[in-house]
């Protein structure tokens, strides 16, 4: 027996490739939806990770600024003891500087050469004499200059002729009124002074 299909199979076969088309096209969106959404997640899984450590490193930054500050905070201490140490060592030295000053003017002094007057304003002395010759002013000035711990850069400021005349009415005597300038110089402290006073270390 012959059996003859009269249903319109090429309408049915549209419609299943349509069908088809659609569920491929369907399947196709879900699947790039779902990509869409695994980058998304993976995008945010990033971005996290990244906003931990830029978290990390502000509080790695904030401590360290902390410390900064400290050192600052101890180095300016460290610096105000160093000035104080230097004011009372210099207030130590200047307390001994005239007893110095004296003995040395003494020691430098040559025979035939008086002082009278010594006056100090600040670093510098101003001292005026009487000597018996010019060489005797000549001498006290080379002797301030090479030979003395304590004094430098020594400057004649006048020099002048001037007659004695005695009290017993002997004849008088020419000698000549002189004046000067001479700078104190401090010694150079000794090594282990320097070692001594040297500040202390910030420990790191």
């Amino acid at each position: 027996m012959i059996l003859i299909n009269l249903l319109p199979h090429r309408e049915a076969r549209r419609k299943r490739r349509k069908a088809a088309f659609f569920a491929g096209l369907g399947m196709s969106a879900l699947v790039g939806l779902l990509v869409v959404v695994l980058w998304y997640l993976g995008l945010q899984q990033l971005k996290a990770g990244q906003d931990e450590r830029n978290s990390f490193l502000q509080r790695e930054i904030a401590l360290l600024e902390g410390q900064i500050k400290d050192i600052a905070t101890l180095r300016a201490e460290i610096d105000s003891l160093k000035a104080r140490q230097k004011a009372v060592e210099d207030l130590q030295t200047d307390r001994n500087v005239p007893v110095h000053l004296l003995n040395e003017l003494t020691r430098q002094t040559p025979e035939g050469v008086y002082l009278t007057s010594i006056k100090q304003t600040d670093s510098v002395i101003a001292v005026t004499g009487i000597a018996q010759t010019n060489e005797r002013v000549s001498e006290l000035l080379r002797n301030a200059l090479y030979n003395s711990e304590w004094l430098e850069r020594p400057e004649l400021v006048e020099i002048k002729v001037a007659t004695l005349k005695p009290a017993d009415n002997r004849e008088q005597r020419r000698l000549f009124d002189f004046s000067m300038r001479v700078s104190i110089k401090r010694p150079a402290a000794p090594a282990g002074a320097a070692s001594a006073a040297s500040a202390p270390r910030v420990a790191s």
